[in-house]
């Protein structure tokens, strides 16, 4: 007598089951790190005389207030070697931006830039509607940071009194930088 045995095939069922236990796990593991490590980034607020510099400035005013963090570090570096302020005029002829007069300044308000004493420079924008003036704040420390503010009024003149309470009192606005990881553009405008 002839037996047949069947030898039914194996089913992938519980290897699908036990593969997907485990990246349910996995998934879940990896959430609770997240969760417990991830960093906040909360807004932080800035004063009713300060403009934050990746909100509230336009795309030129944007890059003329990098071009000047970039001049303030080369600034920095001069004064290590001679305490006076560095001429605008050789600041122009050795070609930093902004106080080179190139197509990038014609575009983005044609200032004219002045050392005021050996505290700070001032470029006077010459159309207001592309973008603002721009005071920069030397500080007496050399290892302190720039203080920039911003005027955008058609008719800015030179201030009397570089105090910020004094600029606050004749429209000029400081510029705050706030950059983090999640740094993003945003346009309000």
């Amino acid at each position: 007598m002839s037996r047949v045995q069947v030898v039914r095939p194996a089913g992938a069922g519980h290897e699908t089951l036990y593969v997907l236990l485990v990246s349910l796990c996995i998934l879940a593991v990896a959430a609770g790190i997240v969760a417990l490590r991830g960093e906040r980034h909360d807004e932080v607020s800035i004063e009713a005389h300060q403009l934050d510099a990746r909100r509230d400035l336009y795309a030129t005013e944007q890059g003329v207030y990098a071009d000047l963090r970039v001049a303030f570090e080369e600034i920095q570096l001069r004064r290590e070697e001679a305490p006076e302020l560095v001429e605008v005029a050789t600041l122009a002829e050795e070609g930093f931006p902004p106080f080179a007069q190139d197509a990038s300044s014609a575009s983005r308000g044609e200032h004219q830039w002045q050392r005021l004493g050996q505290q700070a420079y001032l470029g006077l924008s010459q159309s207001a509607s592309v973008a603002g003036s721009f005071l920069m704040l030397i500080p007496t420390a050399h290892d302190g940071a720039a203080d920039i503010w911003l005027l955008r009024k058609a008719d800015a003149t030179v201030p009397a009194d570089l105090s910020p309470a004094a600029l606050i009192a004749a429209g000029w606005q400081q510029i705050a930088a706030h950059y983090d990881a999640g740094v993003t553009r945003q346009h309000r405008h």
